[in-house]
Order: structure tokens, then C-alpha cells, then sequence
């Protein structure tokens, strides 16, 4: 249905947007620091289920129009492109505010494992980078001439959020390890929201460049 070039492509194009650090790796890495290992695989995890909460989302409604209509798509993807850019500069003026103190005092104990995977939830589904990523940047990998649109969005859906269980896991495992090296400085924690802030600017220039595959 979907051939394997464009699966290929696919592949690489959320691979270089997963691995960039956006508001999902940052909760994860938040919470890595906060509490832990456990906490923080259990947040990736429910991370990767809103996020596919948005591609269903995509796949049912939004992808079809978007799909459908070329002036829809470019209106997506530029009013994306410009809040991807916004929250990055956003970001990257607010770094400095990262302080430890706000990651051991605002977050308390830990919670039961099915509280934090439902925050994760909360914060996948929402996160701007997915939402843009899902409806501007899926449809265009969907082969048309093959119908059954949603089908191939569904499945392609499967590709980032494979590659997002590893990549999230790997984030917070690594964060947990490293809590006590970046709990002893500010610093090092406002250069992670301003990489991030960095890594959201380029991330909305490229949707705004992106054009169709087909």
C-alpha cells in the first residue's frame, strides 16, 4: 500500500525531528531529573501514546482535509512553522528560568505509575511539535493513487512512534543517570532549554520549507 521508498523517507524525516530536542524530551528529561529512572521510561511511554492519539486525530479528520485541499495544507504547515518558531525563541529567552529548585520543589513526590503515564498522555497529545509534524508533514508520504488514506496514515503513524519508544527511553534513561551532574548547576540546566528553544526555531523553518511528495 505504502511503498518502501516512502516509508524510507518517512523514517529519516521523523528521525531528524524526533531527535530533536522539543517540549516531549524536555518533560521526559524534566522528569528524569525529578524522579528518576522509573519515572521517567513511564512518562516516554505515554508520551508515545498521545502522540499516536494525534495521528488517529490526523488520520480520521484533520489528514483528510489537509489532504484534499492545497491552500489547507499550506495554511497548516505555515501557521505551524510560525508557532514551532515562536515557541522556540520563547524558549530560548526563558532558559535562565530553569532552575534546579524547580525541579525538586514544584515536583514532589513521585506519582503511581498510571498518573504518570496519563501526564505523559497529556503532554503528547498536546505537544505542538507532534501536532504539526502529524498534519502538516504525514500526508504528504500517504500514496493517494493507492486510496485508503487513513489506513496508510495509521501505519506510518507506527514508524516515528517506534523510533520515538527508543529515542524518548534513551533520553530519560540517560537524563536519570546524569541527575546529580546536572542537579548541582543551573547553568547546565538552562543550556538544555536553550538548545531546545534553538532546536524548535530550525525545526519550523524546516516544516516551513517542506513541500508534497506526491
Amino acid at each position: 500500500m505504502v511503498s518502501t521508498d516512502r516509508c524510507l523517507a518517512f523514517a529519516a524525516m521523523s528521525l531528524l525531528v524526533i531527535v530533536i530536542p522539543g517540549p516531549s524530551v524536555l518533560f521526559v528529561i524534566g522528569r528524569a531529573l525529578a524522579h528518576g529512572r522509573r519515572t521517567a521510561v513511564a512518562t516516554a511511554l505515554g508520551n508515545l501514546v498521545g502522540s499516536y492519539l494525534l495521528v488517529v486525530a490526523v488520520a480520521l479528520g484533520v489528514g483528510s482535509l489537509v489532504e484534499r485541499s492545497a491552500a489547507l495544507f499550506v495554511a497548516v504547515k505555515l501557521a505551524g512553522a510560525a508557532y514551532l518558531v515562536y515557541l522556540g525563541v520563547q524558549a530560548f529567552r526563558h532558559r535562565h528560568a530553569m532552575k534546579v529548585a524547580d525541579l525538586r520543589g514544584p515536583a514532589g513526590p513521585a506519582k503511581g505509575t498510571g498518573r504518570t503515564v496519563a501526564d505523559g498522555i497529556l503532554v503528547g497529545v498536546t505537544n505542538p511539535k507532534g501536532i504539526v509534524f502529524f498534519a502538516a508533514v504525514l500526508p504528504q508520504f500517504v500514496n493517494h493513487d493507492a486510496g485508503h488514506v487513513p489506513l496508510q496514515m495509521l501505519l506510518l503513524g507506527l514508524i516515528p512512534i517506534g523510533i520515538g519508544l527508543v529515542t524518548d527511553t534513551l533520553w530519560g534513561l540517560t537524563a536519570s543517570a546524569a541527575r546529580d551532574w546536572f542537579a548541582r548547576s543551573d547553568r547546565r540546566l538552562s543550556m538544555i532549554g536553550g538548545t531546545g528553544g534553538f532546536a524548535l526555531i530550525g525545526l519550523g523553518v524546516t516544516v516551513a520549507a517542506t513541500g508534497r511528495a506526491d
